[in-house]
């Protein structure tokens, strides 16, 4: 404890064992950056089809008239850049990164638009990883967005703690599927976003239901939901139940996902846009 203490941490800046005030560690945005909401889009495990969301949700707030950003935490696994068909590199000035822009405008920032090839591995640890996201805010000129996106890993790692301490977060969207041990690992992010005072605005299913093309019967391919059931142990609002459409998953392949007419995260896209 200093010498000349007052006691009042809110005033003081040192970081001894006396303190009792949680220190703010967001680190600034660039200068050239005016970005008003933050929204993380989370899962706890992987093959949920976290990004395939978070690039619908960009898509259905940028129909809406909004200017958008998607960034991509998701550094060892990237696959925004593939869904809007994106290549590199990137450029920059001594302001900063500028991102990529789709077709309709909505701005990226990936690794994979660092990497040489596309397919090189990203052999990092953790703490490097996680630098690079920090650095993707700070350094990367967004300019005027109404919503940037922040694709994350799955998981609770290192990742997903940096983006929480170190990002104006706003609040995050968790995904899912309906198999059942989706329900405890889904709890685990939750917790975790709890924990870290992050608001938690709801749960989307991905995978909740396949249409026959022939008859217009729905099947469970993955087996009931028990979305409700989580959702009501959680208290959290379910925001969508999203089905498996093969139509939307060759328009990501193909790098065609802003050209997919039926967006089914609309609804959802106008209950953030109320928040």
């Amino acid at each position: 404890m200093a010498e000349n203490c007052t006691h009042d941490c809110s005033t003081c800046s040192a970081n001894c064992g006396e303190r009792t005030e949680p220190q703010d560690l967001r680190a600034p945005a660039n200068a050239g950056s005016r970005v008003k909401k933050v929204i993380a889009v989370v899962s706890g495990k992987g093959g949920v089809g976290k990004s395939t969301v978070t690039a619908g949700l960009a898509v259905a707030m940028a129909r809406r008239g909004k200017k958008v950003g998607v960034l991509d935490a998701d550094i060892t696994g990237p696959s925004i850049p593939k869904a809007f068909g994106l290549h590199g590199p990137l450029t920059g000035d001594d302001k900063g990164m500028v991102p990529a822009e789709t077709r309709t405008g909505i701005k990226v920032v990936s690794v994979n638009l660092l990497t040489e090839n596309e397919t090189d591995p990203v052999i990092w640890r953790g703490p490097v990883i996680a630098g690079l996201v920090t650095q993707f805010w700070s350094d990367t000129v967004w300019g005027d967005v109404d919503y940037l996106f922040v694709d994350m890993p799955p998981g609770t790692g290192d990742v997903p703690l940096t983006v929480f301490q170190s990002l104006p977060v706003d609040g995050i969207v968790v995904v899912t599927s309906p198999q059942e041990l989706v329900g405890m690992i889904v709890a685990k992010a939750v917790n975790m976003a709890k924990l870290m005072n992050i608001p938690i605005l709801g749960l989307v299913e991905n995978y909740s239901w396949f249409e026959c093309p022939d008859c217009g019967k729905r099947h469970a391919i993955y087996g009931e939901s028990r979305l409700d059931d989580v959702a009501l142990e959680l208290g959290l609002p379910v925001l969508a139940r999203l089905p498996i459409d093969p139509t939307l998953a060759k328009a990501c392949d193909g790098g065609r996902v802003e050209e997919v007419a039926q967006n089914y995260l609309e609804e959802v896209a106008q209950r953030l846009n109320q928040e």
